[in-house]
């Protein structure tokens, strides 16, 4: 093989190299520069919105009350099951990477909250809500039930009645209804209505009217 020969084929190895460099390069810039979606963590057992729409139209219209003043003792919530709480549960349930430790509390991980679109990294900034709080639970049914069923209420994990979110939102709720809050994030509301709504037609909960008022639009906002 010729010398000239030879210094076009090492030339065009070259150049071979240095574009796949730069290619490389180029997709490593990309890959720095595109931001992952914020992960979503919503509990399970999500209504459609033709199911949730059917389950608002049957629920039962009437002003709260109580026979008793309510108080959170009466539902007992946070038990230990197979070593966890419902707390630790739901920060496994709902984080990122959560990793834990002997005693089932996160040592480490991520939580994005659904109502304010926040990510936090200390489980300690994390309260878990009740959609629908337990006062308001109480004042629209629950003070009725037996208080084996007010804690099955209060930890349930197999409705969409429980979720990860951030403490200042959660303070910011309380035990507001939809009526009086929703969540700051508008493309929430409508996961919010639904989460809200197969609460109480799944425990046999009563609205107000200006709770139902509040929610159909809510409603009105989701896609599917």
């Amino acid at each position: 093989m010729s010398q000239l020969v030879q210094h076009d084929l090492r030339r065009g190895s070259r150049a071979r190299h240095l574009i796949a460099s730069v290619t490389a390069l180029a997709l490593l810039a990309l890959l720095m520069t595109v931001q992952p979606p914020a992960a979503s963590a919503y509990p399970p057992g999500l209504p459609s919105k033709a199911v949730a729409q059917s389950e608002l139209d049957a629920l039962t219209v009437r002003a709260e009350s109580a026979s008793a003043p309510y108080d959170r003792d009466l539902f007992p919530h946070w038990v230990t099951v197979n070593g966890c709480t419902t707390r630790e549960t739901v920060l496994k349930r709902d984080g990122d990477g959560v990793v834990v430790g002997s005693d089932c509390y996160p040592t480490s991980g991520s939580w994005y909250s659904e109502y304010d679109g926040v990510t936090r990294t200390a489980p300690a900034d994390i309260s878990i809500d009740h959609v629908v709080a337990l006062a308001e639970a109480w004042y629209s049914g629950a003070s009725t039930w037996t208080t084996a069923r007010r804690q099955d209420f209060a930890n349930d994990l197999t409705g969409p009645q429980l979720i990860a979110v951030t403490a200042e939102v959660n303070s910011s709720k309380s035990d507001k209804d939809p009526a009086e809050w929703v969540p700051p994030l508008a493309s929430k509301r409508c996961a919010y209505s639904k989460m809200w709504i197969h609460t109480k037609s799944r425990w046999g909960l009563s609205v107000d009217a200006a709770e139902k008022a509040a929610l159909q639009p809510l409603l009105d906002s989701c896609s599917y």
